[in-house]
């Protein structure tokens, strides 16, 4: 009876296995394959444009004729074609090996949802004031819907991109002037492969608003709130989309948002996060932590340590603060800090009182980082007026677009050894070119960040504290950055991490969207 019952589990296994190798053709990885099937693919179409039949023969091919038809289909949408373009181009080597990848990830052209609502509230003077609500669903290929929120408008579109570092780019709610159609659907498509790389069962999605809380009392910011999730509570839930805070969306409005989600939908918060959880993240500094440890692996690989590193830090957010903690308890030296009104520099480094000092102006809502200078005597006000003509060996940028192929020259011949993203998307396409052929290591905020989501998302009634915090951060971050640097090696990009962890985060997606067919 034990050999027919090992025999069946034999013959379940054969199958399953049969059947993974026909959702992947080229048998994973390092799978062989036949020449056959590759072939069989390429002679399909894989679009069709107005009538017209597009074939390929190469993964590069196949790259080209999905970002033309990104280009075809947004072609207003900027910030997403740049978003989509740089991961695509990751992919050849994937669309080389495997072709049939190529038609998977053209149902990655448009979000399984796309909405946008009318947000109308009463103003203090009794009039009615009307705002434009977004959530892009991108994918729960992996899991339930998750990514962050935004507020704001247009007008004030280059000052709240300066305050976009203080909230990661696939965890956050946010309300601000950067808030349009392109911003979220590219941070939408975005965190659906952060996320990924979690390993915690998560899809992307990312929304907001263009409401401007600066310009609202404390009463107004409460009824757009309640607003806002009366018509976003008929698209999330703790089993479907889990949206939490970011830029312009705090404690406060978290807790106005909560407040009415729980209102309308009866729901207690006993597991979830973010929104869902009652408001609370009990650990939100984990996001610069993240970047952090993630770049303490990157230097270690490179047989070389964190301490004594001169590092320069551009925003003075959460993120940006947690960034500057964690270096000076692994014996780094920050040096700068930044926001809208410019920049601080401390030539000898920024001390650990000097932190708390900077830390407790920041604390204060609208506070600028100049205030910093009042209280010290070596510090520098944008002096020099260029922040990236600092000396320094690592950049944690956060502020999205700030560094491109210019500026990564800037940074070389400054002595900077190393980039890694501490926000969403701060390096263009161009600079990462850039760093590529000046022989920088270069960390993605994709990776970089992701261990800090990864812990974030973690359902738990426990109290964690932050020592464990840590530790665990430090654990993913290294999980994160082997398989980022594995996969590169596996598809002949030896060193890329960009290119790795593009590969490695589409593949965790690709797979399963293959299992479940085409929807």
């Amino acid at each position: 009876m034990l050999g027919s019952r090992l025999r069946r589990v034999t013959s379940a296994l054969g199958r399953r296995q049969s059947s993974l190798a026909r959702l992947t053709p080229a048998g994973g990885v390092h799978g062989s394959q036949s020449m056959t099937e590759p072939r069989q693919w390429r002679n399909k179409a894989l679009l069709r444009v107005h009538g017209e039949e597009l074939f390929f023969k190469t993964g590069t091919q196949a790259v080209n004729l999905l970002v033309n038809e990104s280009k075809r289909r947004d072609g207003n949408k900027g910030v997403y074609l740049d978003q989509f373009g740089c991961f695509m181009q990751s992919l050849a080597p994937v669309f080389d090996r495997s072709p049939r990848y190529a038609w998977i990830a053209k149902i990655l052209l448009e979000p399984e949802r796309f909405i946008s609502f009318r947000v109308s509230y009463i103003d203090d003077s009794g009039n009615t004031r009307t705002n434009r609500g977004f959530r892009v669903q991108y994918s729960s290929t992996l899991g339930p819907y998750e990514g962050g929120l935004h507020q704001g408008s247009k007008r004030e579109r280059n000052s709240q991109l300066q305050r976009l570092h203080s909230r990661p780019f696939s965890t956050r709610l946010h309300f601000g002037a950067h808030v349009d159609a392109d911003l979220v659907k590219s941070m939408a498509f975005d965190g659906n492969f952060g996320n990924a790389l979690t390993g915690a069962r998560l899809g992307g999605a990312a929304g907001g608003s263009n409401f401007e809380p600066r310009l609202a009392s404390e009463s107004e910011i409460q009824r757009f709130c309640q607003s806002f999730m009366t018509e976003l509570s008929k698209y999330v839930g703790p089993d479907r989309d889990l949206p939490s805070m970011g830029v312009n969306v705090g404690a406060a409005e978290v807790g106005y948002l909560y407040g009415q989600y729980k209102r309308t939908t009866e729901h207690y918060a006993r597991h979830g996060r973010g929104i869902l959880w009652g408001g609370a993240l009990p650990h939100p500094e984990v996001f610069g932590y993240s970047a952090v440890h993630f770049a303490k692996h990157l230097v270690e690989s490179r047989g070389e340590s964190l301490a004594g590193k001169r590092c320069l830090i551009t925003g003075s957010g959460k993120v940006a603060l947690a960034v500057a903690e964690r270096l000076l308890a692994l014996g780094a030296v920050p040096l700068t800090f930044s926001d809208t009104s410019g920049h601080i520099y401390e030539p000898d480094g920024i001390a650990a009182t000097k932190f708390e000092q900077i830390s407790t102006i920041k604390a204060e809502r609208g506070a600028r980082v100049g205030r910093y200078i009042i209280a010290s005597t070596t510090a520098k006000f944008n002096e020099p007026e260029d922040i990236y003509s600092i000396p320094c060996d690592i950049v944690f940028p956060t502020i999205r677009g700030e560094i491109d192929a210019d500026v990564a020259a800037r940074l070389a011949d400054n002595g900077c050894a190393a980039v890694v993203d501490a926000g969403y998307a701060p390096s263009t396409p161009s600079a990462i070119r850039a760093y590529k052929k000046l022989g920088m290591a270069y960390g993605p905020f994709k990776a970089s960040l992701a261990a800090g989501t990864a812990i974030a998302s973690t359902s738990s009634e426990r109290v964690i504290y932050k020592e464990a915090v840590i530790d665990a951060v430090d654990e993913e971050a290294k999980r994160i950055f082997e398989e980022a640097k594995r996969t590169a090696n596996e598809y002949n990009v030896r060193g890329d991490l960009h290119q790795g962890t593009n590969i490695a985060s589409f593949l965790r997606v690709a797979n399963v969207m293959a299992a479940h067919g085409a929807i």
